[in-house]
């Protein structure tokens, strides 16, 4: 009787997911970041959800933000790449070489040092990926093999030298001098995802409608609508919330989190709505039926690799110009913040399954975790330990997923 009233309480519990078509693992994401914060703060003394805290995590999520999305559309193809730690890390080492010791300083040196990381990182991971896609080796031994060998270059670059300092111009790109665009203009941004959302899910829910498909009611779509408005809004108060200590103003949103949510935003386009997207899906799903269906896997493959490349660096850049220098150390164990963000956002190791908004929750939810390890004054290896035990964790519960849904 009592497995059965379980059992009873579970599927009460799915069929409410399921009428108010809402993504259980989503929704549970979402409730642990919560838990997350509330602990933290509790055990901060109140610290972890000030304005400044918040403004820095958001911050601290940049990175892996960033590169989260391409790692989704790798473990979809049912590949994986264990060197972007390495890649952040030698592209940031590039962009610092040639902003301090290239290129004069000037209005262009951020955004030409940016170009020069980016065709970096690209080419890194075009090459990693035609070593998987042509010459059939498995992707675990390649980027395995990557990850150590751009590192040393890294090191080799500079002989192991810090370098520093950087352009006013590049640092903006890390949040630092310059790099937050105020209060107007967070708002201004703020009001844009509002009416992005707001016209989203009105067409959505109209084309349902047109067709005929099941969707959730008026009242639970306005309901819906309306807390992800407030969510929004909530962002943004907390990021005009931190005013800049030497101005006393408003800092508003930092330069790295605009990237983030335009790589985001960018990425779940490229997913819904374009070819691309729906070849990697396809892929992951039956390579085989993919190849008979004429879709050019190897080709497919590279892309997919070079776009992981061109993120990680960009990360790089966000990180480089954040310590404003290049150092050895930069990205180190990133792969794992970032393999463990895809995961836990609903990304299968299996392959064909994967979700940019979730792997974006789970970004925020490994760097929630740090943020507050750091709070706390925690060593670097008992926050290794935690980082590699939620890992452990998510993969477990895919696997357990899996299992249950026959998949």
């Amino acid at each position: 009787m009592q497995n059965r009233a379980v059992l009873a309480r579970r599927a009460a519990s799915g069929g409410l997911l399921e009428r108010l078509h809402l993504d259980g693992r989503l929704a549970s994401l979402l409730v642990a970041i919560v838990v997350i914060w509330v602990t933290f703060n509790l055990l901060t003394g109140g610290t972890f959800l000030t304005s400044r805290n918040l403004w820095n995590l958001s911050v601290q999520t940049a990175s892996v933000g960033v590169m989260v999305g391409g790692m989704v559309l790798v473990i979809v193809m049912r590949q994986i790449d264990l060197s972007v730690g390495s890649v952040l890390g030698v592209s940031g080492m590039v962009m610092a070489v040639v902003n301090a010791r290239l290129l004069p300083d000037g209005p262009w040196s951020g955004v030409l040092t940016l170009l020069a990381g980016l065709l970096v990182g690209a080419a890194i991971g075009a090459v990693q990926g035609a070593w998987v896609a042509y010459l059939g080796v498995p992707a675990f031994i390649v980027t395995l093999g990557g990850l150590l060998i751009w590192r040393g270059f890294a090191w080799v670059l500079t002989s192991g030298q810090t370098v520093a300092p950087l352009s006013d111009g590049f640092q903006v790109f890390g949040g630092g001098l310059g790099g937050s665009i105020g209060s107007g203009w967070s708002w201004a941004v703020g009001l844009a995802l509002i009416a992005w959302v707001v016209q989203g899910d009105v067409r959505n829910y109209l084309r349902r409608a047109r067709n005929g498909l099941p969707q959730r009611s008026l009242g639970v779509q306005v309901l819906v609508s309306a807390v992800t408005v407030l969510l929004i809004g909530g962002f943004i108060l907390v990021m005009v919330g931190y005013a800049d200590p030497r101005t006393g103003l408003p800092r508003g949103m930092p330069v790295p989190v605009l990237l983030m949510l335009g790589v985001t935003g960018v990425m779940m386009w490229v997913v819904r709505a374009t070819r691309f997207g729906r070849y990697v899906f396809a892929y992951g799903g039956n390579p085989e039926a993919a190849r008979l269906a004429g879709i050019n896997t190897a080709r497919l493959t590279v892309m997919v690799f070079a776009l992981m490349g061109l993120l990680a660096a960009l990360a790089g850049a966000i990180q480089t110009a954040r310590l404003n220098a290049g150092t050895n150390s930069t990205g180190t164990l990133a792969e794992l913040s970032v393999i463990a963000a895809a995961v836990i956002g609903g990304t299968s190791l299996s392959g064909g399954t994967g979700s940019i908004p979730g792997a974006f929750l789970g970004a925020l939810f490994m760097a929630s975790l740090i943020n507050g390890m750091l709070l706390l004054d925690l060593s670097s290896a008992t926050q290794n330990i935690m980082q590699g035990l939620v890992l452990v964790l998510a993969v477990t519960l895919d696997t357990w997923h899996r299992r249950r849904s026959g998949r």
